[in-house]
């Protein structure tokens, strides 16, 4: 289980830390594991609860504080670039999760009209931190840049990589970041507002303790991603299982609006 594996990855910490010879690079990967391992078991309860009124924002809270942990121990120990100790793979999983977990709670929390109405400020909020969190997921590997001296045997792998898709993951950020856009616009209405509340009135920062200023244009942000989402569908993974359908009433929505 992804608890038992999480407590083994501290185990080995714990061990490492008290030889004293290992590489910090080593530890705080090892540390980041484990935080994704239990946040993991974690994030499967709350969905398996269906994200319970009452107390799921503040687990919320918690998890995406968790899931931030191992970047702001990296940045605290004057490591101004965290990729270069953790990798760009943990970062993007860091990142996935986090947009991942705000998504289905999104998901879950767009149903309850009742809710929707008393915090749509709330909900707005956790749409684009969701949104924020996923794209910055999708930029930690730039695409690959294809010239006359590369010669990749399949042509569909060299244009995806090229359209910084380097699996099937960030794919699916891309349709969940264009939902999530979707449904910002569709319920909060325009995409653009000064300023975001906080969610939680202690911090004046994102769900996950940061700082996010920046509130994204839902219409332009959702446009750009499932525009791309379709093309890469349709085009390079064409006949690949992947459905545009959705996608492609989004985007009308999109134009429409």
């Amino acid at each position: 289980t992804f608890l038992a594996k999480g407590s083994a990855n501290l185990d080995k910490l714990k061990d490492l830390c008290n030889e004293g010879k290992e590489h910090p690079s080593t530890l705080f990967q090892l540390y980041t594991q484990a935080v994704l391992d239990i946040t993991y078991f974690e994030e499967n309860q709350l969905v398996d609860e269906d994200f319970p009124e009452e107390s799921a924002l503040q687990k919320l809270k918690e998890l995406l504080s968790v899931l931030s942990e191992p970047e702001d121990l990296v940045r605290e120990c004057g490591i101004k670039e965290p990729i270069t100790i953790l990798g760009a793979e943990l970062l993007e999983c860091l990142y996935w999760r986090k947009g991942a977990l705000l998504y289905m709670y999104c998901h879950t929390a767009k149903e309850r009209s009742e809710w929707l109405q008393e915090n749509i400020a709330t909900f707005k909020k956790c749409l684009n931190d969701g949104v924020q969190y996923l794209m910055k997921m999708l930029s930690f590997r730039c695409p690959l840049q294809l010239d006359e001296d590369i010669s990749l045997q399949d042509k569909d792998t060299a244009r995806l990589l090229s359209e910084g898709i380097f699996s099937d993951t960030h794919l699916l950020a891309m349709m969940y970041s264009g939902e999530m856009c979707y449904w910002g616009l569709k319920h909060c209405g325009e995409g653009k507002q000064e300023s975001l509340e906080s969610i939680d009135p202690v911090s004046s920062g994102d769900l996950g303790g940061r700082s996010q200023s920046i509130s994204l244009d839902f219409q332009e942000t959702g446009r750009n991603m499932l525009t791309k989402y379709v093309a890469v569908c349709e085009g390079p993974l064409n006949g690949q299982g992947w459905n545009t359908t959705t996608a492609k009433q989004m985007l009308r929505y999109f134009v429409k609006s």
